[in-house]
């Protein structure tokens, strides 16, 4: 990269941003000033009065604030039937609500929030269940399970449990100590000539 190309861009970026210091103060300037004393200055009539899509090139110079410049371009859009008369390549360009579509008068069940509704009021009925808890009934005091008066279990079924729970460890070698409680691999080496 030469020291000449830096400079180029560092002009060029300089330039644009004294172009773009100019038009701020030019737009402030302007802004306390109303559009028919702008109009009336640079000869131009209003933008809303001209037929003409020819003269609405005077608005679009530089001395014109960008205000009325948008002025004369709605009424351009308007003027000109390129720009007024959509045709059918202009992606977006209908109307795509159903507002085209709804019957006069149309009644229908939906309620908004009528779902959420009836889950919340599930929600509270359960709260208010946990809440407030029904007493026990005689009844249901007959049927609880007494606990001193639990069968214990039998030495068979004890030894089922125990049996069912414990893994299957291999029988320990004298060269390999296995521990119930952690299992680890186990290597053995064959000391058979090769």
């Amino acid at each position: 990269m030469s020291g000449s190309d830096f400079w180029s861009r560092r002009r060029k970026a300089v330039a644009a941003e004294t172009r773009a210091e100019t038009e701020r103060a030019f737009e402030a300037s302007q802004a306390e000033r109303s559009d028919d004393d702008i109009l009336a200055e640079l000869d131009l009539p209003d933008p809303e009065t001209v037929d003409d899509p020819e003269l609405m090139r005077g608005f679009l110079t530089d001395a014109v604030p960008q205000r009325i410049k948008t002025r004369a371009l709605r009424r351009l859009w308007r003027l000109d039937p390129v720009f007024a008369n959509l045709d059918g390549l202009v992606d977006y360009g209908e109307d795509f609500t159903d507002a085209a579509t709804v019957v006069e008068n149309l009644q229908t069940a939906y309620q908004v929030g009528r779902g959420m509704l009836s889950h919340l009021d599930h929600l509270a009925a359960e709260a208010e269940a946990i809440a407030d808890p029904e007493p026990a009934t005689d009844h249901d005091t007959d049927m609880a399970p007494d606990p001193d008066k639990r069968i214990a279990p039998s030495a068979e079924t004890e030894a089922v449990a125990t049996a069912d729970t414990q893994p299957d460890l291999p029988e320990p070698d004298d060269a390999v100590q296995v521990s119930p409680s952690r299992r680890r691999m186990a290597f053995t080496f064959d000391t058979a000539p090769v």
